[in-house]
């Protein structure tokens, strides 16, 4: 590991102009390329405190041996040797764009002499036209067949049109009428040129104009009884309809766009586009971002800009729209703009919807990238050899035993100590098992420092409570079996294993020292000596284990790390399902509520008698009595409830499966 000092070039030697700079490891490979409006600025932010980089960043300045940098005299010159040599070098520590799958495109090869409509994927290539990209290339196939009706442009291979040519005679769509067959000299090289210049021109959202000419050319043909010809031509139409139909309108101004969302988590980002043209969505693609330097740094621009320049680097001028909608702005947008004006050859707007439609869409492709993030973490998730290989990890990091098999996590949620409770979720096998899932409502414990008897209910006192719920009834439950596993108790009733007793291979809490030792405090108390234990801390990462000054730091692209944040995640996102449903509660709830045989119309009677439940509290039965539908008995219920201490006291924890009463 290098010490960034050793290779930090002195602040006078780095010019205060913009550039790109790369860092270079001890074999001089390149490992990271940006760009600067400033260099001398920029490079300073690499070469301060270790302590204060994001990890990532640590990792790449103490990998590096040597920076370089090259000025230039405008940003937008140095946007473009920046995409170069990310192209060229293909550093590590940028981030890094990976298609979740290879998109089909409708190809028009304007290149060849007769131009030829096809399907293809891959790279671009010189002087074919390009429409998509496509869901399926069934999709691309379905809308061809439909307007090779109207516009009947080659399709076949160039084998089949030189044979064809040899024979003299053309393929079967020649003859329905599907190709205008220019291979036996139906139309000269120009005529099919027309042809494909007006499907294109069609592909490309300009519809309007063949439909009316469509119509007209009917009209005129019904009009000279020439019924046949007026069917073809209704037929024509109905094929141009229904290709239309296919791509929706999202946007009614005929607008070029394409529209960007991003959805991330702490180790990847998901990526979706939505090419517009004339106001249709004509294609969707997709990305999964693996974590770069800029992902690490939390600023949203920075990824924007490194995507933009992902599309549109290699892109043909008409690749380019005449608007670019993102989540979040470049932090040089103006200079990102003439970029993409020079890709394009004209003026593009980059910017961000704020209302209107085009909110609306970017809303909704949004909901497209946190749909294609979500499937691909199942797809991860459910991987058997990614998931073996996770537990591993996990089983070499913390030098455990065995393979963790069992991981249970525990967090807490409240909002500034009140309505606390706690999660604890449960993962076999890599897999969540939601049947196992528990949830605690916190009473809290007795403050030693407080003479009034007050309990303390912050997150350590509140993960010591429930970790010491949990692990009493694991004991408890196999005591009063006798059985010397006490993993293996059972219900006398049921014979299915009791509800806590299967212990856990680790225990996982949510936070970093303070909450491991409060957890490790409750297991040493209860004599559990066979469980291992860390804390995840959600900032850094950071994985803690009990007696250790220091973290242990696992690389960001380990399964292993992947498997504890997704523990993680799922026990925060529990607990504060359960918080919010109790809050909830706790604002609307009433003490009438909970007094049997007292029904929603005697409520409503009560309170419009007396106008509040603090008057009825003061009633006694005789009065309450008094109110139509209060009999006797109901009317002491309902005074010896409201009369009642504690009737607010905390609920006990219940199965979130089946609503058993728990402790």
């Amino acid at each position: 590991m290098a010490d960034p000092s050793s290779y930090r070039p002195r602040p006078g030697e780095i010019p205060d102009t913009p550039g790109v700079y790369r860092f270079r490891d001890e074999h001089r490979r390149v490992i990271y390329v940006g760009k600067a409006k400033s260099l001398r600025q920029r490079l300073a932010n690499y070469f301060q405190d270790l302590a204060h980089l994001h990890p990532r960043t640590r990792t790449m300045v103490t990998t590096a041996a040597s920076v370089e940098w090259t000025v230039v005299s405008t940003e937008v010159e140095a946007l473009q040797l920046e995409y170069s040599w990310i192209k060229e070098y293909d550093p590590r520590f940028n981030v890094k764009y990976r298609d979740d799958k290879s998109y089909p495109y409708l190809a028009v090869t304007m290149g060849e002499e007769f131009p030829r409509a096809q399907v293809m994927r891959g790279r671009k290539r010189k002087g074919t036209r390009y429409f998509g990209p496509y869901t399926h290339a069934w999709a691309i196939r379905e809308t061809l067949d439909l307007l090779l009706r109207v516009f009947p442009i080659r399709t076949c291979s160039g084998g089949v049109f030189k044979r064809a040519e040899q024979v003299g005679r053309p393929c079967l769509l020649g003859y329905i009428d599907k190709c205008s067959a220019p291979c036996v000299g139906r139309v000269t090289p120009e005529e099919h040129r027309e042809i494909a210049e007006e499907f294109c021109d069609f592909m490309a959202g300009n519809t309007a104009k063949f439909v009316k000419r469509l119509e007209r050319r009917m009209k005129e043909a019904s009009a000279e009884l020439d019924f046949e010809q007026a069917a073809r031509l209704r037929d024509d139409i109905g094929a141009l309809q229904k290709a239309l139909e296919k791509s929706a309108v999202v946007l009614g101004d005929a607008t070029d766009a394409d529209v960007f969302a991003l959805a991330e988590d702490e180790l990847e980002a998901a990526v979706q586009v939505f090419h517009v043209r004339g106001g249709r969505v004509r294609g969707q693609r997709g990305w999964v971002i693996e974590g770069g330097v800029e992902a690490e740094s939390g600023d949203r621009g920075e990824l924007v800009e490194h995507l933009l320049q992902q599309v549109y680097g290699g892109e043909s001028p008409e690749g380019v729209p005449r608007e670019v909608l993102v989540p979040d702005l470049p932090e040089d947008a103006e200079q990102f703009a003439q970029w993409l004006a020079g890709v394009r050859g004209a003026r593009v707007d980059l910017r961000v919807p704020r209302r209107g439609d085009k909110r609306a869409l970017m809303e909704t492709v949004q909901r497209n990238a946190q749909q294609a993030l979500a499937r691909h973490k199942v797809s991860r998730a459910g991987d058997l050899t990614l998931r073996s290989q996770a537990l591993q990890e996990l089983q070499d990091t913390l030098e455990l035993a065995e393979a963790p098999l069992r991981i249970e996590c525990y967090d807490i949620s409240h909002i500034q100590g009140t309505q606390v409770v706690g999660s604890m979720v449960v993962f076999e096998d890599g897999l969540a098992r939601k049947s196992e899932y528990r949830r605690f409502i916190v009473h809290g414990t007795p403050d030693p420092a407080s003479e009034d008897g007050a309990l303390r209910t912050d997150d350590t006192a509140a993960m010591h409570e429930v970790l010491s719920r949990r692990f009493r009834r694991y004991i408890q439950e196999g005591c009063e079996t006798g059985s010397p596993d006490v993993g293996e108790a059972r219900d006398p009733e049921t014979g299915k294993p009791k509800r806590f007793a299967y212990p856990p291979n680790l225990v996982v809490v949510d936070g970093g020292l303070p909450q491991v030792n409060a957890a490790k405090k409750v297991l040493d108390e209860l004599g559990v000596d066979d469980v291992a234990l860390v804390g995840l801390a959600k900032r850094l990462e950071e994985v803690w284990v009990p007696g250790s000054e220091f973290p242990v730091i696992l690389p960001r692209t380990s399964e292993g790390l992947y498997l504890l944040q997704r523990v993680r995640d799922e026990a925060h996102r529990f607990a504060i399902t359960f918080h919010r449903t109790r809050r909830s509660k706790a604002m609307t709830h009433s003490a009438l509520d909970d007094i049997p045989g007292l029904g929603a119309a005697r409520r409503k009677a009560l309170l419009k008698h007396f106008g509040s439940v603090k008057k009825i509290r003061l009633a006694d039965v005789e009065e309450i009595q008094q109110v139509p539908g209060i009999g006797p008995a109901l009317a002491e219920s309902v005074h010896r409830a409201l009369g009642e201490e504690g009737s607010d006291a905390a609920q006990p924890a219940v199965n979130v499966t089946t609503g058993e009463v728990l402790s």
